[in-house]
């Protein structure tokens, strides 16, 4: 019998005939942290006593959730983090570079790879064919001592995907629509594969948003295949050798099949306070919001930056609503800026905010008061995520989000154009 994506990249890791359920031990292709979980996972693996780390040029610390730092606490941590990666001369990416998994697909995710971080969101490389996958502080710390870890091969749903979306209609409301339907516990440990005709012609910040939430139904991965769409990315990203074709083969077995058809999907949001509890735009109309937040690992991409400022272009936010942007990295910055993207944004009323996780946590750069909401890009609204418990967070997608903006009230986008 076939095997699925997940079972052809643990095989080829572990050298075993790995199929759902079993318990398999691969070498690890990248190992990375950020500067709130990467404190604590430097701290286990000093418990631990390996000495220096197996893999420096495999290990990667990121400053990006706390950047520039707003407390003197979290400034310790990242002399803390910045002494660990001197100390044992790993890679290191400075605040402003931009937010861990948009700079793992810009600068190390390849297809077929395993990816451990110390960070849920980790499963965004998945949109490149990479096994990539959240872990807790003591597992990473493992890793970094040992260059490996287990893993039981996950069960998996096949997710396909046929028609075209419509106009205004996109990647953020296909996986919020999903995860309506799994639940934010339907697929805890299982991999979500996605195929099918439109994905062939997602682009790959497409397919990163989907693979970002993937674990929000609580996967364990999200991944794609890889094909000429991934193979053009990497090249552009100066790593065109390191291709290879992964698909899942005719005859693998699917613990569940999941078909959705594109064209009859509409603008989604996922309202307060959980990622499963979605409706489309057209029920939530004229809800009144305080801020809008485009931006994070989800939806801080180029293609994102230039969906919003295509709805802003030579318009004003509404006057009762403060309109946040954060790039995700600072190469998309740059671009954004080349292109004019960034220009459009701030003419239209945009705070534009350095490259890093900025609003998304809640630490700072736009933490909401009593009782306001907030249309987010993001990827979850638990309540308190944003930096207030007696807050609201609604989540869409960045057309829905910049169409928003301009009313101040959650709009779809197809309205305003």
């Amino acid at each position: 019998m076939g095997k699925t994506l997940s079972e052809k990249i643990l095989s080829e890791k572990s050298g075993t005939d790995a199929r759902a359920g079993d318990i398999v031990i691969a070498p690890v292709d990248l190992v990375f942290v950020q500067d709130t979980t990467g404190p604590l996972t430097i701290r286990q693996f000093k418990e631990v006593k390996h000495g220096r780390l197996v893999s420096p040029q495999r290990t990667a610390i990121f400053l990006d959730h706390a950047v520039p730092s707003p407390n003197r606490q979290l400034s310790n941590d990242h002399q803390f983090l910045r002494r660990f990666a001197e100390d044992n001369d790993c890679r290191i990416f400075e605040g402003g570079s931009g937010i861990c998994h948009q700079l793992v697909a810009e600068m190390f995710a390849n297809p077929g790879d395993i990816i451990v971080g110390a960070d849920s969101h980790t499963v965004t490389a998945g949109g490149l064919g990479a096994f990539a996958t959240g872990m807790g502080s003591s597992d990473v710390a493992i890793v970094f001592a040992l260059g490996k870890t287990w893993l039981r091969v996950p069960e998996t749903f096949k997710i396909s995907i046929s028609g075209r979306f419509r106009k205004w209609v996109g990647a953020k409301d296909l996986i919020i629509h999903l995860i309506g339907v799994l639940g934010a516990d339907g697929a805890t440990y299982k991999a979500l594969e996605f195929d099918g005709q439109t994905v062939s012609g997602m682009s790959i910040s497409e397919r990163l948003t989907v693979a970002n939430m993937a674990v929000e139904a609580g996967a364990k991965v999200g991944i794609f295949p890889s094909d000429n769409v991934t193979q053009r990315f990497l090249a552009v990203q100066g790593r065109g050798n390191k291709y290879s074709a992964l698909r899942p083969d005719a005859d693998a077995n699917y613990e569940r099949a999941i078909i959705i058809n594109a064209s009859e999907l509409e603008p989604m949001v996922a309202v307060p306070h959980t990622v499963d509890n979605v409706a489309p735009v057209s029920m939530l109309a004229g809800t009144k919001i305080d801020q809008v937040f485009i931006g994070t690992c989800t939806n801080g991409r180029l293609e994102d930056l230039a969906m919003a400022a295509a709805i802003l272009r030579k318009k004003k936010r509404h006057p009762s609503v403060r309109l946040i942007v954060a790039p995700a990295s600072q190469q998309v910055l740059t671009k954004a800026m080349r292109i004019g993207y960034i220009q459009v944004l701030v003419a239209a009323g945009a705070v534009i905010l350095p490259p890093g996780c900025a609003a998304c946590l809640g630490l700072h750069q736009g933490v909401l008061g009593d009782n306001e909401a907030c249309l987010s890009t993001a990827n979850r609204n638990f309540k308190g995520r944003m930096g207030n418990p007696e807050a609201s967070i609604y989540l869409a997608s960045p057309a829905t989000a910049a169409a928003s903006a301009l009313t101040g009230e959650i709009t779809d986008p197809r309205k305003v154009l």
